[in-house]
């Protein structure tokens, strides 16, 4: 691809809470013809997620938090999802066991990753690493509940796969990283 894109001008527009460009390119096409284009890249880094499974219980260890996009679009309630957190400096095993004792309160031990895709390649450059992990109760260290100085008030659900897969069909899990996880892991069962 690089003998096909070039990079004509970029543009900070913000730099915030994360970067927001504005790049106007020239990409040709596969019939050999030059075009420009103008696309703006939000970049807020990449992150991991995880979906803890207990497969004694068949349960699963989720969140739920207010997300501000969802509100502001018509979602009042706050949404329930897969535990999850940006990389920052860490690499994605490090960064997701970290969100796993902040967020749930759990020091996870078999930690699996399954894939990284991009969530939503059009405009955001994140790339998420998504991970599976067992867990028991005895694996409990605190109350979890996120890091309030990041303003994270965030409210541990367990509940059992099934109730996990038809939280999907009825509309109460909309999040997209955790509809992944939870399929994947329906697919994909852990042998108790």
């Amino acid at each position: 691809m690089k003998d096909r894109v070039r990079i004509r001008s970029e543009e900070i527009l913000s730099d915030d809470w994360a970067v927001l460009k504005k790049t106007v390119l020239d990409y040709r096409r596969r019939d050999g013809q030059w075009e420009t284009q103008t696309r703006q890249t939000y970049d807020r880094g990449d992150g991991a997620v995880i979906l803890p499974f207990d497969p004694q219980r068949s349960t699963v260890l989720l969140v739920r938090q207010f997300r501000y996009p969802a509100y502001v679009t018509g979602h009042r309630e706050p949404l329930i999802e897969a535990c999850a957190g940006l990389l920052d400096e860490n690499d994605p095993e490090t960064c997701i066991r970290k969100e796993a004792e902040e967020e749930l309160g759990y020091r996870l031990k078999d930690v699996e990753r399954l894939f990284a895709p991009y969530m939503s390649p059009g405009s955001v450059t994140e790339r998420l690493w998504f991970f599976t992990a067992r867990y028991s109760p005895a694996d409990r260290i605190s109350d979890g509940g996120g890091a309030p100085e990041e303003g994270e008030d965030i409210e541990v659900l367990e509940m059992p796969l099934d109730e996990a897969l038809a939280g999907i069909s009825d509309g109460r899990i909309v999040d997209a990283k955790t509809i992944i996880l939870i399929q994947h892991l329906k697919l994909n069962p852990i042998a108790p």
